[in-house]
């Protein structure tokens, strides 16, 4: 969306400063995300009473009635028309359209991503080529098929041609990104997310390395593993959601596998690639979640090697089959077992980071901390700290790990 508008000569502001277009891209993955999208959208408004405000993303596809009727808000533009948000905006502006929501219809059957050409290094180290838009698994607890509809690829001449580019800009990491990232090809013949990983790895060169977003545990394989064991431009890094370790929470769930294929598949993946970060998300108070079904679950992730474990609390989502469930969880029971859970998460971070001092790897240097010190991430995604004279923002810079410090490691460059 940002490249749309400086394509058309928009200069692009920091929040809170004046500006004649705001655009606020919302979540709704929960009630969390509604208060904090609401929140952004009315400080939009009080930063700047005469701007034209723009509520699109998940939030603008499955609330845009209500969104439209707040006082402050200009237009509600959902996510099939977000690849078109300047031309919207500027048809607005100038009153060759007087519609205040748009975008909300069903992907077209056959349509694909449509590419983004970066023009030059937005603020962040990494880049991202979202390969993938939509979902059709339909959990029982997730919105996101609802709002952003069926599975779409982007071609994969364009995913070559956007990491050529970015590779042309600086860019050292790239990330792969979708909703549903290991369905990739399914609606284009005869390709899928490893023969798309190989045709990059073949077709773009240059010194760089591909992170790979979120991938289902049905859809990490023995081919993708074996990729990314043997090409050292691959991070080794993969986030595997669980959602829960207790199969009748699982079944209930709409998910495809139990808490013993996803234990196998990580210990299968961590003796395949040496080192890697495995990343999990889990889902606390489901209907229905006894303290026998948590316990299933923390017993699991306990007895597992994860580097980091992103905790979500159960969030009703109208229109889902898990807000119609009885047996809701209680707040307090809820926080309670997300409590249990990030506390495990901590000392699962630790154990990696003490088990990875010692090696060498290879950092992406994001930002200074303090004078001469930068942080960074490894391929393995472990946040690296470590002196420099010269400023190495943005490169690549292989770091020797001598300590564990809280949630990062602490390093030293040369021998």
């Amino acid at each position: 969306m940002i490249e749309d508008f400086l394509r058309r000569g928009y200069q692009v502001n920091e929040f809170g400063d004046p500006a004649d277009v705001c655009v606020i891209n919302t979540c709704t993955v929960t009630h969390i995300s509604d208060r904090k999208s609401r929140a952004m959208l009315r400080r939009a408004m009080r930063a700047n009473p005469g701007t034209l405000v723009v509520a699109t993303g998940c939030m603008a596809q499955a609330d845009a009635e209500q969104l439209s009727r707040l006082e402050g808000i200009g237009l509600v533009v959902g996510n099939q028309a977000k690849e078109q948000i300047a031309d919207i905006v500027e048809d607005y502006l100038t009153g060759r359209a007087s519609d205040r929501v748009v975008g909300l219809e069903s992907a077209r059957a056959g349509s694909f991503l449509k590419p983004c050409l970066y023009s030059h290094q937005h603020l962040r180290t990494r880049a991202f080529v979202k390969i993938q838009d939509g979902c059709q698994s339909f959990c029982s607890y997730c919105i996101v098929p609802f709002v952003r509809g069926r599975v779409r690829s982007k071609r994969p001449e364009d995913v070559v041609a956007e990491m050529v580019q970015l590779i042309s800009l600086g860019y050292k990491e790239i990330v792969l990104t979708g909703i549903h990232t290991g369905l990739y090809g399914m609606d284009l013949e005869g390709w899928d997310l490893e023969r798309l990983l190989e045709h990059i790895l073949a077709e773009v060169d240059g010194v760089y390395r591909i992170r790979l977003s979120s991938i289902e545990p049905r859809e990490v394989n023995a081919r993708l593993l074996g990729l990314m064991s043997s090409e050292p431009k691959i991070c080794r890094h993969l986030h595997v959601p669980l959602q829960s370790g207790s199969d009748r929470i699982l079944a209930s769930m709409g998910r495809s596998y139990t808490g013993e294929h996803y234990r196998q598949l990580l210990l299968e993946a961590l003796e395949m690639i040496p080192g890697i970060a495995l990343t999990a998300d889990v889902m606390v108070g489901y209907p229905g979640e006894t303290e026998a079904d948590f316990r299933a679950t923390f017993d699991l992730l306990e007895a597992l090697p994860i580097f980091e474990l992103h905790v979500f609390k159960y969030s009703q989502r109208a229109g889902t089959r898990a807000a119609e469930m009885g047996g809701q969880v209680e707040g307090e029971v809820k926080q309670h077992r997300s409590q249990a859970l990030l506390s495990l998460a901590d000392a699962k971070r630790d154990q990696f980071i003490r088990k990875q001092v010692g090696s060498s790897l290879t950092v992406l240097v994001e930002r200074t901390v303090a004078d001469n010190i930068y942080t960074g991430r490894s391929d393995n995604y472990l946040e690296v700290r470590f002196a420099s004279p010269a400023d190495v923002v943005g490169e690549l810079v292989e770091v020797s790990l001598k300590q564990a410090s809280n949630s990062f490691a602490l390093g030293c460059t040369g021998a």
